[in-house]
């Protein structure tokens, strides 16, 4: 860790959309937490050099969470985290009982016990409804008296320069400090004035997938030279210190391939349909969309765990060729690095990059964060 940066734990971490973003804004990762031990694989290799924790967090209490921190109590400048959205999704049962709910609440149960500058809850907007509105209000209950909370911000991941239609609701709160304040326009100051489109975001990536591509090695594949913009920035560059797998940053520098062009296999009944599918339309049968290549992607579902039956969620097809997309097709759709690296599988790939916040949205969360709270001291 650097001694000299804010301290950050990332709850619920998965591949790190958070992470990434919240070490891009100028913040120190302490410790990355996630039951899933797929998720937690990848993200040792992207963050190499810190701490892990594989566990569900509904045994942990914070002074367990600062004891395997290394961190005094007033030390932690952020807890940060997406709780599991299954049991709000609007694409799921919306279960009042499902027990994935709980841990919205144990969430803002370790902000009140680990007292952190800040706090970032991330959830879909299916807990919005009213129905939920019991579990919300308890919730927060637990940091009123503590902290400042902003109204809950509703952000689409395009407004930021992601090409991903992706909308996700973020809690946020802080410390009473009088002489600093975050207002909901401090976010909005950071909306773009052109959308990166469908187009942009696959350009340079092979179009030509081999259904045979099925293995990690087969997936490394070179990629054509990107121009300049903030999107192409984030795709080749912006790499914290520490962060990223050697190997495979060697890779994309010298070699100029990247890895997760992993390809599918379509029977020919399939194909067809595909072929003749038009950009935006929906097939029927297996209930994919055709990419508009002038439009945004739609929102990447991470299907289900182990646990819930390993159901796989329908992948979008490309714009132009007949097929589903690629992992590392998905990765760039929801703002990813061109050197980030996933699971060696694309079931796993797909649910690491579905279940994740966009880098690119986290990242301008962490900067209104860092430009407008005081972090020389420690919090009381």
């Amino acid at each position: 860790m650097d001694a000299n940066k804010p301290k950050v734990i990332d709850l619920f971490a998965g591949v790190g959309g958070f992470s990434l973003g919240l070490m891009r804004a100028g913040f120190d990762l302490a410790l990355a937490i996630d039951k899933d031990k797929h998720a937690m694989a990848a993200h040792k290799v992207n963050f190499p050099n810190l701490d892990h924790l594989l566990t569900d967090i509904s045994d942990l209490d914070g002074n367990i969470l600062l004891q395997r921190a290394n961190l005094g109590r007033g030390q932690l400048a952020g807890l940060v985290g997406g709780p599991p959205c299954q049991g709000f999704s609007t694409m799921g049962k919306r279960d009042l009982s499902d027990s994935r709910n709980d841990l919205f609440n144990k969430f803002f149960e370790l902000v009140q016990q680990s007292k952190p500058k800040f706090y970032v809850a991330e959830n879909v907007l299916g807990i919005l409804h009213a129905k939920y509105e019991e579990i919300l209000t308890n919730a927060l209950a637990l940091v009123e008296d503590e902290y400042v909370m902003l109204p809950p911000l509703r952000l689409k991941a395009s407004d930021f320069g992601a090409p991903t239609i992706r909308e996700r609701v973020f809690f946020i709160g802080y410390r009473s400090d009088k002489k600093k304040v975050i207002l909901p326009e401090h976010f909005e100051d950071h909306k773009v004035s052109k959308i990166t489109t469908v187009t942009d975001a696959l350009m340079g990536l092979p179009r030509i997938i081999d259904e045979n591509w099925l293995s990690e090695k087969d997936g490394w594949r070179s990629y054509e030279p990107l121009p300049n913009s903030y999107f192409w920035d984030r795709v080749k560059g912006h790499i914290p210190e520490n962060v990223g797998d050697k190997e495979a940053l060697r890779r994309f520098n010298e070699e100029k391939i990247i890895s997760g062009c992993l390809g599918t296999r379509h029977n020919s009944s399939v194909l067809k349909r595909y072929e003749i599918l038009q950009q935006g339309e929906r097939d029927n049968i297996s209930r994919a969309s055709r990419l508009d290549e002038n439009g945004l992607c739609p929102t990447i579902r991470a299907g289900t765990g182990s646990d819930r039956g390993s159901f796989q969620a329908v992948r979008p097809i490309h714009p132009i060729m007949p097929r589903v997309i690629t992992p590392r097709e998905a990765a760039r759709l929801q703002g990813f690095p061109d050197w980030f690296q996933f699971a060696p599988s694309k079931w796993h790939s797909f649910r690491q990059i579905g279940n994740s916040v966009s880098p690119i949205v986290s990242e301008v969360i962490f900067r209104v964060i860092a430009s407008q709270l005081d972090f020389s001291q420690t919090s009381s």
